[in-house]
């Protein structure tokens, strides 16, 4: 069983791409979905996902963790899952940082939404179905992983957008935030897979100090006009 959510940095492969190179991929299972440990820890009613190569260990597992505050649906689409879980990190520190420049609802809204748009369209360019990422592993997570501070991501960004070096942001954190480093990953894999991520881009540049976040901000809201669908 993998929490675990990232894509290896210079590899570019996903967390069951690395375990392959360990274990036995029938045993593996892939977890995902709206769930901060804070509130699974004290029996707040939580969905997720879960999805294994092997449908019966995908089952198997689902049976021994199923609770009537833990739903667990199976999804078969790995992959999707598994980009799904690594780009919303992401978008979380973007989140972050819209909070700490204070702006609104609005602003937040419309980055998780096209957040999502991108997360789609770099999953179906590599194999994942679309469907996924409008489910528990990328909606869902999307929305808690970008709208609490029980998020490391969401935490982090915060401090940037309140003009803290990102990375003297990170360190403070104190804990691992994936979406500091899954930055680089997703825009190397948008740009390996052929696909338009811009938000990805602009979190990886702020990130790495190419660009302010004021700027980054201008640079996406100036994009040219586009239909949405």
């Amino acid at each position: 069983m993998n929490i675990a959510k990232g894509i290896e940095q210079k590899t570019l492969k996903r967390m069951s791409e690395v375990a392959e190179e360990y274990f036995d991929m029938d045993r593996y299972v892939c977890i995902s979905g709206p769930s901060h440990a804070e509130e699974v820890g004290i029996g707040v009613p939580t969905a997720i996902s879960v999805s294994s190569r092997k449908s019966e260990t995908a089952n198997a597992l689902a049976d021994l963790f199923a609770t009537n505050r833990f739903r667990i649906y199976i999804n078969d689409d790995m992959l999707g899952m598994e980009l799904a879980g690594s780009v919303k990190n992401v978008m979380a520190v973007g989140s972050g940082i819209i909070d700490g420049l204070g702006f609104g609802d609005n602003t937040r809204a419309a980055m998780m939404t096209r957040g999502i748009a991108e997360m789609t369209r770099l999953g179906i360019a590599m194999g994942a179905r679309a469907e996924t990422f409008a489910g528990l592993s990328g909606v869902g997570d999307m929305i808690v992983t970008c709208t609490s501070m029980h998020s490391r991501n969401f935490r982090c960004g915060r401090l940037i957008g309140q003009g803290m070096d990102p990375e003297e942001a990170r360190k403070s954190i104190g804990m691992v935030v994936e979406g500091m480093f899954t930055a680089e990953a997703a825009y190397e894999l948008a740009k390996k897979a052929g696909v338009e991520m811009p938000i990805t881009e602009a979190i990886y540049n702020v990130i790495n100090g190419k660009i302010q976040v004021n700027d980054a901000l201008e640079a996406l809201m100036g994009r040219p006009r586009k239909s949405e669908i």
